[in-house]
């Protein structure tokens, strides 16, 4: 989706949130044609709500503002006495038109007050799941990401099953370009295996302010720009993913833009100069051995040998 593709959406999903809630600002004393207005009316109805204004910009983070979005309609119907288990259900559910029951009933109740201290259990531990969910999110997408290594062509530096914390933010944290996805996941919901985003729509690309340079021999995690499988080692038809879905690679960045690379004799030469590797980094060369009688296996782990197929 283009630029003006996302006005038209955002002027649209406007007028939505007016036809379903300028009575609600008018029975809250607020100036019903406030609802109108971009982002200040999100602001205003945060407040109507009794949340902090400062939760609009949640609201402007991928992956994170489905969720409170979840968490506006819910709170929007507990204010004005929708506070049942089926109301906040009926406004999930519905994508929060079901505000619009409440918008255009006879009469509007609403809370000028808002006592949280009578909440359920199960409203405290929902809303705890849920804050703890928004967090994790923010901390996975533009902090810090856990990652497991499934192959080996890091050895001997990083081994398969190895768990990774990687910094996002070193290099420039990625705004994720998918639109609609689970939080917390890559491409695939765990246990039944199903893909775990929409294609479409997709935001622009966009990534932040780095504190550092990528430099020759760091070890990088990205996603491989021909990427064509849902998952390692499961043959299946091509899958077209979106970019920040495709699959995550760790390599080591040998080079970087303008530098002319040679490979000669399995060592990497880098504008004519042989690559200097960090004191844990080795060169994996293969051996093949032959024996009319067979290789023994035994004798190799004797030996201290244990890298053999």
């Amino acid at each position: 989706m283009d630029i003006l593709g996302w006005l038209i959406f955002f002027l649209a999903l406007n007028l939505v949130h007016f036809g379903g809630t300028y009575r609600l600002y008018k029975t809250a004393g607020k100036n019903p044609y406030l609802a109108l207005i971009p982002i200040y009316n999100l602001m205003v109805h945060l407040k109507m709500i009794y949340r902090p204004t400062w939760w609009v910009i949640l609201f402007f983070l991928p992956t994170i503002n489905l969720i409170m979005l979840g968490v506006l309609w819910v709170e929007t119907l507990k204010v004005f006495g929708k506070s049942k288990t089926s109301d906040s259900l009926l406004g999930l559910v519905t994508f929060g038109l079901y505000i619009y029951k409440v918008n255009y009933q006879k009469r509007i109740d609403y809370a000028d007050s808002f006592d949280r201290s009578n909440r359920s259990s199960i409203g405290e531990t929902f809303s705890s799941i849920i804050f703890a969910v928004v967090v994790a999110t923010i901390v996975h997408n533009y902090f810090i990401q856990p990652y497991i290594i499934p192959t080996g062509s890091l050895e001997k530096s990083l081994l398969v099953g190895d768990f990774l914390l990687v910094s996002k933010f070193h290099y420039g944290s990625r705004i994720p370009t998918t639109a609609v996805s689970l939080p917390l996941v890559h491409d695939t919901i765990p246990i039944i295996k199903s893909r775990s985003y929409l294609k479409k729509p997709q935001y622009p690309y966009i990534r932040l302010a780095r504190i550092q340079k990528i430099r020759r021999n760091d070890i990088v995690v990205f996603n491989w720009p021909a990427d064509t499988v849902r998952q390692f080692f499961v043959s299946e038809a091509r899958v077209n993913k979106p970019l920040d879905k495709k699959s995550n690679y760790v390599k080591r960045c040998v080079g970087i833009p303008g530098d002319t690379l040679e490979i000669i004799d399995g060592y990497v030469y880098i504008d004519g100069g042989k690559n200097v590797l960090p004191d844990r980094a080795k060169i994996q060369v293969p051996f093949f051995l032959y024996n009319n009688n067979g290789v023994s296996s035994k004798q190799l782990l004797e030996a201290g040998i244990t890298d053999f197929h």
